[in-house]
């Protein structure tokens, strides 16, 4: 792996561009959008909504070929300066394979979303280029509104970074370097051994989750401990790990507990109660961007 190489930032977005918003995996109505596409306007962008927004088979957005095409041809429109994804759920694996990025990697542009869209984070970011984790257009209007004005930062080119309170770390005055990579825990544990694993070796990771069971968490951080995925990290970042579940015999840890407790031999710093993910403050995240990440007695901030 080359620490040096060069990720590419795809281009800013100024006031008249337009924003593709597509669904990559479960179903949804134009009018669940209509906050999002409010949103855009308030920026002065402008919106195109693909083949995906409105259609259905079963759970999904349309069928594998549909969403396979809808976001392609988002990618391949050089009028299209962004691609917001609508919602998560389940289904971008199941495309990820259909699409061709050759266009793409000639005519960056920023892919928008999270959780299930960690897939393509994953992969996009093999290819050296630079996406945003951040909150869909789904109930963009229920977070807070950093939420928002975080991923506005980012699409206009604005200096941005991400300051918290130190209540956890235990790790004092220390500056560290990285890229930062990551996403949707359960989506990296489904992507090992396939071509869109990542490299995490030297980089800073970031995880998040949502309503797994707490026996799932522990054998997933099992797999990628034993993967080496956890062995060479500058640092580890955990975001919302939201209603989490348990059996009637109790596990007997919390999802940090179990993560903190199978990590703690590497000595690298664990940064918990991170704002972004699946809760109400779920701050931008420029994944592949080479960030600082500092920790001082009071606060850490995350300077992108």
């Amino acid at each position: 792996m080359d620490l040096n190489r060069f990720m590419i930032t795809p281009n800013t977005l100024k006031k008249g561009d337009t924003v593709g918003i597509v669904s990559t995996a479960r179903k949804i109505s134009k009018e669940e959008l209509n906050p999002a596409l409010q949103l855009l306007d308030s920026w002065g962008l402008k919106a195109v909504l693909g083949k995906t927004i409105g259609a259905e088979e079963n759970q999904f957005a349309g069928s594998d070929d549909l969403r396979a095409t809808d976001f392609q041809q988002m990618l391949d429109d050089p009028k299209i300066k962004a691609i917001w994804c609508a919602r998560g759920g389940y289904g971008t694996v199941r495309i990820i394979d259909k699409l061709d990025f050759s266009s793409f990697k000639k005519n960056p542009k920023w892919i928008v979303g999270y959780s299930d869209v960690t897939v393509l984070h994953s992969h996009i970011h093999n290819l050296g280029v630079e996406t945003l984790h951040g909150q869909m257009c789904l109930e963009i209007e229920n977070k807070t509104t950093e939420t928002a004005e975080s991923i506005r930062k980012v699409l206009f080119g604005e200096d941005y970074n991400i300051e918290i309170e130190n209540t956890n770390s235990q790790d004092s005055l220390r500056i560290l370097k990285g890229e930062l990579i990551g996403g949707n825990l359960s989506v990296l544990y489904s992507l090992c051994g396939s071509a869109s694993e990542m490299d995490t070796n030297g980089k800073i990771l970031f995880i998040e989750d949502l309503d797994e069971m707490l026996y799932h968490i522990d054998r997933m951080m099992m797999n990628l401990k034993r993967s080496d995925y956890l062995k060479n990290l500058k640092a580890l970042i955990i975001g919302g790990m939201t209603e989490m579940k348990d059996n009637k015999v109790y596990f007997g840890k919390t999802a940090e507990e179990i993560i903190l407790g199978l990590v703690k031999e590497y000595g690298y710093p664990v940064i918990l109660n991170f704002p972004a993910g699946h809760i109400k403050d779920n701050r931008a995240l420029i994944l592949g961007r080479k960030v600082e990440l500092k920790i001082s007695e009071n606060k850490i901030t995350l300077n992108f």
